[in-house]
């Protein structure tokens, strides 16, 4: 029975990588399969020619890692130099209707147990569609490719089974040298522990940052305790993902240590670190689509997920190889997965010239769009103040003119950034669409215009200097005045600013932005300026309400909407917080993180808290006396109804107020490196949005 063999061997393995297995089968793989020990069905797969004939057929389904992933190249080259494909269908995700999700990828399969060389397999690409669209395609015998010979596939680095390779394609990494060959791929650090050494660069206090340090020892000297770090991030050409830093206090000490402990050794997390502080191009591992590669300058450390490409000079110049359709293609034919690692990307095929010419251009309107929002460092003022100095209407055509041009002027620079390189390696793509990773939103809207005025009444930005004002941590309105002597708009003077539905105090966020319009564009038109903020929010952010003034919209606004598009900006780290007496908002205000102090809950209550309870109690008799009065029932009735609303807020403040001492008493600290996440957490749930924030409910 054991010395049987058959004409054909049918299959649908079992899935299990070597994470899932105990140790004795760890073991047998790596004893008995050591070419496709990564994961069962593999071992399965090769299994199966040991049961068949000298002209047998092995035939399954499994997943499609073994025919792209380095850890199965030892398994391809015994497949491709001992079997035949026969045909094979890529059927890609979505290929069962009860799996959902990108990360089931199949394919099914038959191969001959002898190698034919010169033979043309017959394969189907179904990689796109769902279930029943694919089962069509096959069996209407669509997306059909009569490939290359088999044996051609030993030309491609890896041999990974890039069947709808052409045989140009296949000669340029003939020709061509490995990037590996002029350039250096390097893997970088791995913390072990994000959390604790990964911030967001808005969350600490900006002077503990050190830009544009230029080695281990200029770091030291620095005195800095965090700089810029490449960790990856989402589709972004040439330019940007300049998110994270990483605490790098004396040489990294406490990832040192931490790292040691976890393994007995730093060494394989922490590694090539003499590259640490040079300029680079970094991109992002794991990316969906074409890989989008960036340049950064002096002053980075770079992560496992945010690698780093250099050499002995300038790397910079390889960007926009990298970045072209040429190098997207060839790189889809030595991984065409989800995951672009170092191993990969240090096997393209790289010509020795390049566009220089385009180069400096492509980074530099990247880096102008990247720059123009207030959530990257090297955000200097919002550029449609100053466009025009009447209107708002026509500052925001002129701006989203100006963007529209810009954006043109990079996507043709792009395309003749492919033409150069097609032309270079003797390549014509017949799908050349250059698809352009700028962030997508091309209009400037008001919620950028509100944010931007926040962060004026903050005292974070200014009017009258461009860059970041108050941005570390206990400043006040002295810093600020330090800085700016006579400032057109003043910010608030604790930091402290009222977002409530109704007008209860007079500096409050909507009257300080009809203040900011003001000063910016004048008396003489404000009103119309107003309204068109009010119309461009009732487009962009917020339903519109029928017969509400301008300033009732932006009010609306305020109160509803703007904390989640800042939670949004800042991504889940918020810089001005939402304190709230809860969902019947008797009382919301937004809190300056780099403005707050030990004082500031107990200035909160006596300013406003106490004084809108007072308010509310007034108000509430006012509205009796109407009710009383009234001769009309509908009036009566909406006014019962107001009364009801006005008690329950009555009753959340009085529970606030009480809460708000109790935390005021406490004098709370924040320590701005330990970052907003545990910050936010202390304040129980004075604060909204603390599970979104924190990802625990307050205690």
């Amino acid at each position: 029975m054991l010395g049987q063999r058959y004409d054909a061997v049918i299959a649908n393995p079992p899935y299990m990588g070597s994470k899932g297995m105990n140790a004795s089968l760890k073991k047998f793989a790596k004893d008995a399969y050591p070419n496709s020990k990564s994961d069962l069905f593999a071992m399965f797969m090769e299994r199966a020619f040991l049961l068949l004939k000298t002209l047998g057929y092995n035939a399954q389904i499994n997943m499609h890692s073994w025919m792209f992933l380095s850890t199965f190249e030892a398994l391809r080259a015994k497949l491709l130099d001992r079997a035949t494909i026969i045909t094979l269908a890529h059927l890609g995700a979505r290929a069962f209707g009860t799996i959902s999700g990108e990360v089931v990828q199949s394919v099914a399969w038959i191969m001959r147990s002898t190698m034919i060389s010169e033979y043309n397999p017959m394969f189907f690409r179904l990689v796109d569609g769902s279930e029943e669209e694919k089962k069509q395609l096959l069996l209407n015998k669509s997306n059909f490719y009569k490939s290359i010979p088999q044996g051609k596939l030993f030309s491609l680095p890896g041999m990974p089974i890039s069947y709808w390779a052409s045989l140009r394609e296949l000669k340029i990494f003939e020709q061509l040298p490995p990037l590996s060959e002029n350039f250096m791929a390097k893997k970088g650090l791995i913390t072990s522990d994000n959390e604790r050494f990964l911030r967001f660069w808005h969350e600490v206090s900006f002077e503990k940052i050190g830009f544009s340090i230029g080695s281990h020892e200029e770091m030291k000297v620095s005195g800095k305790k965090w700089i810029p770090f490449n960790k990856g991030g989402g589709s972004q050409k040439w330019y940007g993902n300049n998110d994270y830093i990483i605490n790098w206090q004396d040489s990294g000490r406490e990832i040192y240590d931490l790292n040691k402990e976890l393994y007995g050794s730093a060494s394989r997390q922490i590694q090539n670190t003499k590259y640490y502080f040079r300029p680079g191009i970094t991109w992002t591992v794991i990316a969906q689509g074409k890989p989008t590669f960036r340049e950064y300058g002096q002053g980075y450390i770079f992560g496992s997920k945010g690698p780093g490409i250099f050499d002995d000079q300038d790397s910079t110049k390889l960007l926009t190889y990298l970045n072209s359709s040429v190098c997207a293609k060839l790189l889809s034919l030595i991984n065409p997965t989800l995951g672009f690692e170092v191993g990969y990307v240090s096997k393209i095929p790289t010509p020795l010239n390049f566009n220089t010419e385009g180069h400096r251009k492509l980074v530099s309107l990247s880096k102008k769009n990247y720059d123009s929002h207030e959530s990257s460092y090297g955000f200097s003022t919002l550029d449609v103040i100053g466009l025009d100095n009447v209107s708002i209407r026509r500052a925001f055509d002129l701006k989203d003119r100006n963007t529209l041009e810009d954006r043109n002027a990079l996507f043709n620079l792009e395309i003749e950034n492919d033409q150069f390189y097609e032309k270079l390696v003797g390549l014509t793509l017949k799908e050349n669409v250059v698809e352009s990773t700028e962030r997508k939103e091309d209009k400037f809207l008001a919620r950028d215009l509100i944010s931007y005025a926040m962060g004026c009444t903050m005292g974070r930005f200014s009017l009258d200097k461009p860059g970041l004002i108050l941005a570390n941590q206990n400043q006040n309105l002295k810093d600020y005045l330090d800085q700016v002597k006579a400032p057109r708009f003043l910010p608030d003077d604790d930091g402290i600013v009222p977002i409530n539905d109704q007008e209860w105090f007079a500096d409050d966020a909507t009257n300080r932005f009809r203040e900011f319009v003001r000063v910016v564009w004048g008396d003489e038109h404000l009103q119309e300026n107003l309204d068109f903020v009010a119309e461009s929010l009732c487009l962009h952010a917020i339903k519109p309400k029928r017969g509400e003034s301008a300033m009732d919209t932006i009010r609306r606004y305020l109160s509803t909407q703007f904390y989640k598009d800042h939670l949004r900006t800042y991504k889940k780290r918020p810089i001005y917080w939402l304190f709230s007496s809860g969902k019947h908002k008797a009382f919301e205000c937004l809190v300056y993180l780099h403005r707050y102090n030990e004082g500031t809950l107990a200035r909160m209550r006596t300013e406003y808290v106490i004084p809108l309870s007072a308010k509310l109690n007034a108000y509430a008799e006012k509205l009796e006396q109407d009710k009383e009065a009234s001769t009309s029932a509908a009036e009566t009735k909406r006014l019962e109804k107001e009364i009801a609303t006005l008690h329950k807020q009555q009753v959340e403040l009085a529970e606030f107020d009480e809460k708000l001492r109790h935390y005021a008493d406490q004098r709370i600290s924040l320590d701005l490196d330990d970052g907003v996440k545990v910050n936010y957490g202390k304040f129980g749930d004075l604060l909204a949005e603390v599970k979104a924030v924190t990802g625990e409910k307050p205690q």
